[in-house]
This record gives structure tokens, sequence and C-alpha cells, in this order.
């Protein structure tokens, strides 16, 4: 495997893990915002939720928007 196979993979592993940790985020607010999990207010789930999906959607896309490769014109 050469060097920039390895990057690719490890770049796409980040994303996927960037992607899984909002997920995570999003179902950690949704619990919490329903008040299953005592003692954690609402708003936190609230916070939390909004946080998830900049985590989930906009990040891997700034990610991948940094890292692509720049074409030769």
């Amino acid at each position: 495997m050469t060097a920039d196979e390895r990057r690719a993979r490890s770049r796409f592993f980040v994303i996927g893990a960037v992607r899984l940790a909002g997920a995570i985020t999003i179902a950690l607010a949704v619990a919490i915002s329903f008040g299953r999990i005592a003692g954690l207010p609402g708003e936190l789930g609230y916070v939390l939720l909004a946080l998830g999906i900049v985590e989930f959607l906009l990040l891997p896309q700034m990610l991948v928007k940094r890292w692509k490769t720049p074409t030769s014109e």
C-alpha cells in the first residue's frame, strides 16, 4: 500500500468516525431533551442536538473540501 493509499484510507475512516460521533451526539441529545437521562436539563439536549447536526452534516463536508486533491489544469 502506498503512502497516498494509506492517507486516503485514514481520511475515509476519520470522516466515518466524525459522522458516527455526530449520530451518537444526536441520539444522546434526543434522550436528554425527552428527559430519559435524569439530572440533565432539557435545554442541554437542544444545544447538543444542534452541535450533533453540525457534526453529522457539515463537518464531514468541510473535511472533504479541505482534503480534496487539487486538480491540475
